[in-house]
């Protein structure tokens, strides 16, 4: 059965943790570029695909059926990863619990509060903002002792919970005490060099 995929987005963070997920499980897509500033994602078109406007939207199409459309990020990334046995979840019970847990620890208590304090800082409330930052930092160097042992964030093979850790590594990377989180360093370095990844990245680049 010829399985095909369309990821509509743009480039923001969520975007490309789909995109990266997309890469990583192998499945074959297609972007559809989804234009934020003219809202494009307010269109009737689009709120067809998903009525809160929103990105990314994944769209799976078959040759006897009607397809498939899956919104919200994490939805999408676990979706792609039940999508490629064994690829970005481990087979074992206990070991995807320890992905789950970790992917779930990157995306609510460093990616959520990330967002949070973007959102203060558009406020105009800096202390506030001050504070969500200053756990999300805490979040992330905590992080290091999950790279301490393993080479990657739920064990010896890359998943799910890398692709959540190195979007919200990346962007905040200039700030980060690398000195102090040499286990850290080495896994984004490690990470970045993915071929995979790095498509992923580059999906919704302009141009």
């Amino acid at each position: 059965m010829n399985t095909t995929y369309e990821l509509y987005g743009a480039p923001t963070g969520n975007c490309i943790r789909a995109a990266i997920a997309l890469e990583e499980a192998g499945l074959p897509y297609t972007v559809q570029s989804v234009d934020l500033a003219n809202g494009e994602h307010r269109s009737a078109a689009y709120l067809a695909l998903n009525p809160a406007g929103k990105v990314p939207v994944l769209v799976e199409s078959q040759e006897n059926g009607p397809p498939v459309v899956i919104t919200q990020s994490n939805a999408i990334i676990l979706y792609a990863a039940e999508r490629a046995s064994g690829r970005l979840l481990p087979d074992d019970s206990l070991a995807r619990a320890v992905v789950y847990e970790r992917f779930f620890f990157f995306v609510t208590d460093v990616i959520a509060v990330s967002h949070a304090a973007f959102f203060l800082r558009s406020a105009g409330v800096p202390a506030g903002q001050a504070l969500l930052v200053e756990r999300m930092f805490a979040a992330l160097e905590s992080a290091e002792r999950y790279v301490s042992d393993e080479p990657y964030m739920a064990g010896k093979t890359f998943s799910i919970a890398d692709i959540a850790a190195f979007t919200i590594t990346q962007s905040v990377m200039s700030q980060l005490p690398w000195a102090q989180l040499p286990n850290l360093r080495r896994w984004y370095e490690q990470v970045e060099a993915r071929p995979a990844l790095a498509r992923g990245l580059k999906v919704f680049d302009p141009g």
